[in-house]
């Protein structure tokens, strides 16, 4: 894996839809370079957000509550809410590098993070003809604990990976999750409680991505 560090950004509690403003602002610097590679780390209040292929038989009922946010990014829907790590990576790929090659990095990166903080964990190839299997699972339980979803333009990625620390899962079981209706998302409050802390799995990913 090539040497790439980034400049940490990290916010609290920020509504998708700002988020989703400053990252297009963000990607914008990144491709007239005016700043450097960046990781954003943050969480949002309850959403869901879905990819351009997401059917709409996918969709939670909407006596839930929680709003329903069309995204450009690839992939399907996506729940986010309080205590999940959300990490947006404004990245400017090398000439020999493609969008794919870099989502692999990513799983692999937040895998090490994962593995530091105590929990085995691992990407998966998707077999051909099945839903993509994009994300980041755990090795002893076989649980999905990052969901990731990624674009680029002009060379420059934009959106990233949500990883679930210590939140309410109730939600992800009212809408299909990453297109598989029979996947089992889990968290690190699920899977190993002690390691748990938002401030401690904040500082693991950031090591993880050489980001600071």
């Amino acid at each position: 894996m090539r040497r790439r560090p980034l400049s940490l950004v990290q916010d609290d509690l920020v509504d998708y839809e700002k988020a989703m403003e400053r990252m297009t602002d963000l990607v914008g610097q990144r491709q007239r370079d005016e700043r450097s590679d960046t990781l954003w780390l943050l969480s949002h209040p309850q959403v869901y957000t879905v990819g351009r292929r997401t059917p709409e038989q996918h969709l939670p009922d909407p006596a839930h509550g929680i709003p329903v946010v069309s995204t450009g990014r690839g992939g399907q829907l996506t729940y986010h809410g309080p205590g999940q790590l959300v990490g947006y990576l404004v990245v400017k790929l090398g000439e020999d590098e493609g969008i794919v090659d870099y989502v692999r990095e990513v799983e692999l990166r937040l895998v090490g993070a994962l593995g530091a903080l105590g929990v085995a964990a691992e990407r998966r190839d998707t077999p051909p003809g099945s839903e993509l299997l994009t994300g980041v699972w755990t090795a002893e339980t076989g649980r999905k604990i990052v969901s990731i979803g990624m674009r680029q333009s002009r060379g420059v990625t934009s959106h990233g990976f949500a990883l679930n620390v210590d939140g309410d899962l109730t939600p992800w079981g009212w809408a299909v999750a990453c297109g598989m209706p029979d996947v089992d998302m889990t968290s690190m409050g699920r899977e190993a409680p002690a390691a748990a802390a938002m401030d401690r799995v904040r500082a693991a990913v950031a090591e993880a991505f050489e980001a600071s």
